[in-house]
């Protein structure tokens, strides 16, 4: 049996490794044969800033050209940015050539259909197949093969939609002080510039890049040289993204991080109560923090949970008709704006909410206190067995049973790393941390 290509966030893996040239050759072709009809269709491609990049993208667009399409190649630019560039410019799909927040010798490939959204289960399942397969596509030739043309305005259309959207409200960023942690990443061109545009004074860190640096030690996954330069003074706030900026978090003026669940309880409360929260509705995962729930229930909203995946939230935001969804994380989907999680829209937004009620972040993230969660990550040699094994089907039993109403535990297997993850949240943090070692030493006596 071929091993399984799609996970949680497209395809991803060791670049020229697990995820070869001849992949991505392979999905270009697919894009075209799955997502249009068209005799001559129109594709998007982005990437963000790893070594591998331009490796992958002269794969992919050379099976885009050989189905007969046409490839716009953006360069460095967020994830966001394409899904709302397709709309803008009226492709036919996209893909972004990016791991997110894995380390730099990963790569991954995120396809957008023509409205801007990820692919459903079904259609990637359609592609796999092709991918795993023999079949041939029908080889155009001559002045039917594909060209390839440079989309070189691709990050300044970005930058104007995402500055935009807050001139549309009236809201300027005048007075604020700002620091970013671009991560070595495909923000580097784009969210400092945005900040600077609305009236923000910026100061930037790990804007640059060299191809091996994305993510290391910075960015949203190592908040610590965000936390550094904040102690310096003077910062209304920090944001950090991961490498391809569909994410964001946040420290506050105190130093304190602002996690996916914090920021989306911020934005939740000030769209209740300008009306602007559709349905009263809130889209999270299974991996939120209780204390979320607690708080927006409290406040007469409703939280509804998915599977761990931003593009299980959009689809449940969907049928919901919601507009506010997302991840701890730092995914946010702001469904009014973009029709992905967009890490600078969903800064300029917060920063909208501190510039709007006068009142300090760390004010604002107190809308919910957040609950004692203790993660792990347990590297295990298959992570498939998770589901099968008994013996770690009993152990959860037996956490789930001490704890009861006040806490709760997860273990999933990660859909991007051979990780198992295992999460505890209970009332006193000892607990959580006692819950979690039990369990991590049954998953790792069961899977390595």
């Amino acid at each position: 049996m071929a091993a399984k290509l799609f996970g949680t966030d497209g395809i991803r893996g060791i670049a020229n490794k697990e995820l070869t040239p001849a992949i991505a050759f392979r999905l270009g072709q697919a894009v075209v044969r799955y997502l249009t009809d068209k005799s001559r269709a129109r594709f998007l491609v982005g990437r963000d800033t790893r070594i591998s990049g331009t490796m992958l993208e002269s794969a992919l667009v050379a099976g885009i050209t050989s189905a007969g399409a046409d490839a716009y190649l953006c360069g460095v630019i967020p994830t966001p940015a394409v899904a709302h560039l397709i709309r803008e410019l009226d492709m036919d799909g996209g893909i972004v050539i990016s791991a997110s927040h894995n380390p730099p010798e990963f790569n991954g490939l995120k396809v957008f259909s023509r409205e801007g959204f990820k692919l459903p289960d079904e259609l990637e399942e359609e592609i796999e197949s092709f991918l795993n397969s023999d079949d041939d596509i029908e080889a155009p030739i001559g002045a039917h093969v594909g060209e390839v043309f440079a989309q070189d305005d691709a990050a300044e259309r970005y930058i104007s939609f995402a500055t935009q959207c807050m001139k549309d409200q009236g809201l300027s960023l005048e007075g604020l002080r700002v620091a970013i942690d671009c991560g070595h990443g495909a923000s580097s061109a784009t969210t400092p510039e945005a900040f600077r545009r609305l009236g923000a004074e910026v100061a930037a860190i790990n804007d640059t890049y060299t191809g091996n640096d994305i993510n290391v030690a910075c960015g949203s996954t190592h908040l610590e040289p965000l936390k550094e330069l904040l102690k310096s003074g003077g910062f209304d706030f920090g944001i950090a993204h991961d490498g391809d900026a569909d994410r964001m978090l946040a420290v506050d003026e105190m130093g304190n991080e602002i996690d996916g669940d914090q920021i989306m309880a911020i934005l939740a409360v000030d769209m209740h109560e300008r009306g602007t929260l559709r349905n009263n509705t809130v889209v999270s995962t299974v991996m939120c923090n209780l204390g979320f729930e607690v708080a927006l229930r409290n406040r007469g909203l409703c939280v509804i949970k998915t599977q761990v995946g931003d593009r299980y939230v959009l689809e449940q935001m969907q049928a919901m008709e919601a507009n506010l969804g997302g991840e701890q994380s730092g995914h946010v989907i702001l469904l009014d704006h973009n029709s992905t999680g967009d890490g600078l829209v969903t800064a300029l937004c917060l920063a909208s909410v501190v510039v709007c009620t006068g009142k300090p972040l760390s004010e604002l993230a107190s809308v919910m206190t957040k609950y004692p969660q203790i993660l792990r990550n347990v590297h295990v040699a298959d992570k498939s067995h998770l589901v099968a094994s008994a013996v770690i089907s009993e152990a959860i039993k037996r956490a789930e049973a001490e704890l009861g109403e006040t806490g709760r535990v997860l273990v999933r297997a990660s859909g991007t790393e051979p990780l198992v993850r295992v999460m505890s949240e209970a009332q006193d943090t000892a607990q959580a941390q006692r819950v979690v070692d039990e369990l991590v030493a049954v998953v790792e006596a069961e899977l390595n």
